[in-house]
């Protein structure tokens, strides 16, 4: 029973120790557990074949987690020291939409709180915190910022590699999978016969409802760049002019026969074509800037303690 006792409180203690102090608001290990909590799934999923990438990509979310919860506590603290209130009568209405939104009505609120450990002065000063933030945000990083046109002409100039874009071609298929079974047809065989039959004038979607093991491929056209292809079919199709078919193409045990829609050899993206893709870029490093900025004034101006 002590060996029990003493878990348990050991538990206890992890759950509350203390990651970082700002000023005199704490930040625990358990908040910081339940945000990567989040993502942390995601990580795992995506790089669980390379044990010593996904080590490394959860330190960098977990680090960066951490610095995102002192900064939200920079902020608020901000918000005290300089004198700004919020009134309940906003804040009720802040709350009553939040309801509104995220849950419906009262009674689900009620019950999610619950099944979630949260009483409902938590919830409200959840969302008083969120809102101070957000405000506070936009008081100090600008949404008025301009962006010239000759900055965007800058920035295509000095980064055309990226608005290059390869060889490409729309392409519709039929699939046929060779199966192991002695009794059944053969498929290189059918994929021939297929090929007759479209240049006698077939539908190449009548053919494909018909006999692809993937008839949506058959039915509508798909972009591929050359390198996403393997390079039988890259050859086969990029041989091709729009309208015409392939005749049978072995990959592995699959066969293919092709028909190309429409082809795009490689260039680069005009400025018209990329114009508002830069200017959303050149926005967010400049908000991205001007944010560091802040929250840099901000811990200079704030006791922070980081405990590992």
């Amino acid at each position: 029973m002590a060996v029990v006792l003493c878990s348990i409180a050991a538990h206890a203690e992890l759950a509350n120790a203390i990651r970082a102090i700002v000023n005199d608001a704490v930040i625990t290990y358990q908040e910081l557990e339940s945000l990567n909590q989040q993502t942390e799934d995601l990580l795992i999923r995506q790089y669980r074949s390379t044990p010593s990438t996904l080590e490394k990509k959860i330190t960098e979310m977990q680090n960066e987690n951490l610095d995102k919860l002192v900064e939200r506590q920079l902020i608020l603290h901000e918000f005290k020291t300089a004198g700004y209130s919020l009134p309940e009568t906003v804040l009720d209405d802040l709350v009553q939409e939040s309801i509104k939104a995220d849950f419906g009505d009262r009674a689900t609120l009620t019950k999610t709180l619950e099944a979630r450990g949260i009483s409902y002065e938590k919830f409200r000063q959840q969302i008083k915190e969120r809102f101070i933030v957000s405000q506070l945000r936009l008081k100090n990083i600008s949404s008025e910022i301009i962006i010239s046109p000759h900055k965007i002409e800058n920035y295509y100039q000095n980064h055309r590699d990226d608005f290059k874009e390869e060889d490409r071609v729309k392409l519709r298929r039929i699939i046929l999978n060779k199966s192991s079974d002695p009794n059944a047809p053969d498929a290189k065989k059918m994929g021939e016969e297929i090929v007759a039959r479209l240049k006698e004038g077939a539908s190449f979607t009548e053919m494909a409802a018909m006999y692809s093991q993937d008839r949506q491929e058959g039915r509508e056209g798909v972009w591929y760049d050359r390198s996403a292809l393997r390079r039988e079919l890259a050859e086969a199709a990029f041989g091709l002019k729009p309208g015409q078919c392939s005749d049978v193409v072995e990959v592995g045990r699959d066969f293919y026969v092709l028909l190309v829609d429409e082809v795009s050899t490689s260039h680069y993206k005009t400025l018209a074509e990329v114009r508002d893709e830069v200017e959303k870029k050149l926005l967010s490093d400049e908000r991205n800037r001007l944010e560091k900025q802040w929250i840099d004034r901000l811990r200079k101006k704030t006791f922070v303690q980081y405990f590992y």
